[in-house]
């Protein structure tokens, strides 16, 4: 692999699941952008969200980034935040430094998948499959602008997913 496969899609998608599937089939390692982001700053991304603002979290999400861009850095398989393809600079980027796969999932998935988990502070308000697909199809037009492919994870396995991505990307 000599670019960054960029994995997008909403929370709850399967983005972290279907990179580490990724990895067992390429080798490749994997960024999990949320992750990294919450260990320089040193606190949760929730904790982010409410000492910082979204805006400082955003910021991060596209100086991390620019640093996955950078000529000679060492590809990767990197898991993107819900809402880092939503931002015009962060999909230049990612274009610039690989390919942009987006997950594409039901609400009812996500719902299974996310209730209960605090560390989604964008989600917190959404209770109803009806809230988690108002917000879905308010992103939906961003993250279809960016991708490269669209992959369908509803019911499948992420070996499954996987092995579609990369007879996509060959």
């Amino acid at each position: 692999m000599d670019k960054n496969i960029y994995l997008i899609g909403f929370m709850g998608a399967g983005k972290s699941t279907v990179a580490s599937a990724l990895s067992e089939l390429t080798g490749s390692p994997v960024m999990e952008m949320d992750e990294v982001i919450a260990k320089r700053a040193g606190m949760s991304i929730p904790e982010i969200f409410r000492a910082k603002g979204e805006d400082a979290f955003r910021q991060m999400e596209t100086g991390l980034l620019r640093e996955l861009s950078l000529e000679g850095a060492s590809p990767a398989i990197v898991s993107c935040g819900g809402g880092a393809a939503l931002k015009d600079e962060n999909v230049s980027l990612m274009k610039r430094g690989g390919m942009i796969v987006l997950l594409s999932v039901k609400p009812e998935t996500v719902l299974e998948r996310i209730s209960g988990d605090a560390n989604r502070p964008v989600l917190a308000a959404c209770k109803t499959p009806e809230d988690v697909k108002a917000l879905m199809e308010m992103r939906l037009p961003y993250y279809e602008k960016a991708a490269h492919f669209v992959v369908a994870v509803d019911d499948r396995t992420p070996g499954e997913i996987a092995a579609e991505i990369l007879a996509l990307l060959s």
